[in-house]
Order: C-alpha cells, then sequence, then structure tokens
C-alpha cells in the first residue's frame, strides 16, 4: 500500500524509498513484529476466555503433554494477523503472485480455524472430517496453480524445473496442475503434522520461509537469476515482503509460544503458514527444493505415513510413535532438546538448499 506514495509522488524526496523491496520489507518485518508484541498477550487472554478448556490433549498422547492441559489454541491468529498487516502495508499490491501466497495463506487459515474451532467447542480432538479438510485445500490449490501457470512466462508455464539443471525442464503440461496442487496441500498437512511441541513448527517454518525470499528475490531479478544459474520468474521479488511480515510475525508469536507455551499455533497456523510454503515454491519454480528446504517437515510427514501402513500390514510399529517428534519423547528426549535439535536440522537443510543457487 505505501509503494503508491512512490507512484504517486513520483518518488520525490524520502518517498522514493518504498521503491525498493528491502527498504519495505523491512518495514513489513518490524510492523508485523510490533504488533505481534502489542496484541499477543490480549489475544491470548480472549482465546482463553473463549476457550475456557484450552486445546484438547490427545488420551494416546505422551504422558508429559497432559501438564499442558487448558493452554488456548489458534494462536495462528497472532501470526496470520500481523502478517496481514504488514504485507498489505508495505507490499505491492498490484502483483499478482503476492495475492496468490495470500489466497492460499488465508484459504488455508480458513480451513485451520474450522478444525480448531471443532475441536474446542466440542472438546475432542476430532474436528472437521479429514475429506472435507482435503477436498477443500485441493481446490484452493488447484485456483492457485492454474492462476499462476497463466502467470509465468511461456517458457516456465506448466514445467518442472530441476535444481543444478538449469537447461533441465521437464514439459507437464496440464499434470502440473495436479503436481502443484500435491505440492501445496502436502507442504500444509506437513508442517501441520509437526506442530506438536512448543516452538517446534515456527522456527523452521521461519528458517524456511527465509531461504524462499533469497530465492524469491533472485528468481524476481535478471542479474541475479543469470548468476546464480536459475530460471527467472518477473515479479516473485515483491514475496520477500510477505516472508519478511511472516517472520516478523512468526517471532511474535513464538515469545509466546516457547517452553512452556502460553498459546498453541494450531490448524489455524499450521496449515496457513504451510500452504504459504508450498505456494511460494510453486511460483518460483522450486518445488523440488523445497522438499529439501522443508525436510524436516518432509520426514515428519513420511513418519506418519511409514507408521500407519506398516501397521495395518503387519499390526506391528516402526516408532514408538509418530509424527517423529513424539518418537523421541517416548525415548526419553526433553522436549526443549528435541525442538532445538530440530531447528538445527532446519537450518542446515535451508543452507543445503541455497546451494542448489550456484554461483558461477
Amino acid at each position: 500500500m505505501l509503494y503508491w506514495l512512490y507512484e504517486i509522488t513520483g518518488g520525490e524526496g524520502p518517498f522514493n524509498l518504498f521503491r525498493y523491496i528491502t527498504f519495505r520489507a523491512g518495514g513489513a518485518f518490524f510492523t508485523a513484529l510490533i504488533f505481534a508484541f502489542i496484541f499477543g498477550r490480549p489475544l491470548i487472554d480472549a482465546l482463553r476466555r473463549v476457550q475456557k478448556k484450552g486445546q484438547p490433549i490427545r488420551d494416546d498422547g505422551p504422558e508429559g503433554h497432559f501438564v499442558k492441559a487448558g493452554t488456548p489454541t489458534m494462536g495462528g491468529i497472532l501470526i496470520l494477523s500481523a502478517l496481514l498487516v504488514g504485507t498489505l502495508l508495505w507490499a505491492r499490491l498490484g502483483n499478482a503472485y503476492v495475492w496468490i501466497v495470500l489466497m492460499v495463506t488465508y484459504g488455508y487459515a480458513a480451513i485451520g480455524f474450522a478444525d480448531d474451532y471443532a475441536k474446542v467447542s466440542k472438546h475432542n480432538t476430532k474436528g472437521v472430517p479429514g475429506r472435507v479438510r482435503m477436498a477443500l485445500g485441493l481446490g484452493l490449490a488447484m485456483i492457485a496453480a492454474v492462476w499462476t501457470m497463466f502467470l509465468h512466462p511461456d517458457a516456465l508455464s506448466g514445467r518442472l524445473a530441476f535444481p543444478f539443471f538449469k537447461d533441465l525442464l521437464l514439459n507437464l503440461s496440464v499434470i502440473f496442475v495436479p503436481f502443484a496442487m500435491i505440492v501445496i496441500v502436502g507442504a500444509a498437512n506437513a508442517v501441520n503434522l509437526t506442530d506438536g511441541l512448543d516452538g517446534l513448527a515456527i522456527m523452521p517454518v521461519m528458517i524456511a520461509a527465509a531461504t524462499f525470499a533469497v530465492i524469491s528475490y533472485a528468481v524476481g531479478s535478471a542479474t541475479f537469476a543469470d548468476y546464480l544459474g536459475v530460471h527467472r520468474v518477473p515479479g516473485t521479488g515483491e514475496l520477500v515482503v510477505f516472508v519478511a511480515a511472516l517472520i516478523g510475525g512468526g517471532l511474535g508469536f513464538l515469545w509466546y509460544n516457547a517452553p512452556p507455551a502460553a498459546v498453541f499455533m494450531g490448524d489455524t497456523g499450521s496449515l496457513a503458514l504451510g500452504g504459504a510454503l508450498g505456494a511460494m515454491a510453486v511460483v518460483t519454480k522450486h518445488e523440488i527444493v523445497l522438499a529439501i528446504v522443508g525436510g524436516l517437515f518432509v520426514v515428519e510427514a513420511l513418519s506418519v505415513i511409514i507408521q500407519v501402513l506398516y501397521f495395518k500390514r503387519t499390526g506391528k510399529r516402526v516408532f514408538l510413535m509418530a509424527p517423529i517428534h513424539h518418537h523421541f519423547e517416548k525415548k526419553g528426549w526433553k522436549e526443549s532438546q528435541i525442538v532445538i535439535r530440530f531447528w538445527i536440522i532446519a537450518l542446515i537443510l535451508a543452507l543445503i538448499g541455497l546451494s542448489t543457487l550456484k554461483l558461477r
């Protein structure tokens, strides 16, 4: 929105600063961070009053989780509110890629909110039926995929790019749509499964998002795209502002979500943030790199899939409990150990993902 000041004034005087993505990204970060700090405690108090008993705790979950009974959920509202204010205020709103990512993020937030509301209102762990959630998520992902195909340059539209091999493009044609849908839905649900310990999901999400901020900026710039050996997608650089607001809101949320958590993210936040990562990967043509950068989320999701399939086939379990962070809890790791070690893994994977931007 503030970018319009640059356009209206013709960039005269201090308004010329609004021309620069880096300046507006800084503004978005601090706007979202301050917003989260100001409204965090009032929101938590309001959620506690409304929810009364807080988020339901699984009866078959780790024993240490029962002390968390009464902690309010839907804390993702704080992140998403800060993110929205920061993005709308500082991003260039004429950029279609920004609106694609916003649509996916808040569409999935609505699905997550409905799921969280069903859980807290009935006070059980069964929310919106899985098939309904999946259908709605696929519908949103389909819109985003088709919209993105129309916006991408003709040389890239409907094609799958491979890291390290700029000249290798696989033409998926119309198959790109279901492929992109799987990427977005998979990312959303993988982050959702990871959100099981205080602070576990939000930091890896911010690390992955920061990585895609670098990718978005590089892909959107003709100079950097050529220098780093990646396909150029004009306009994606504006997503840096979105990511900056996400990180600002995420840090503000982490202030209250740090152990012992005063509030949980809930499906409201985890589905939305995972969807945002998936959408950014599709927009920037870095779907495969997302599997590297978000490798922690992939492992969490695979641990659940493996556990379910193996148990159905043999009646035995591969892990003591799934997702895999619960397995380590059962093995006696402290919650803080698991969270910090998983953060380290997420950072390492992000650096590996950045290495795909090869210097010439």
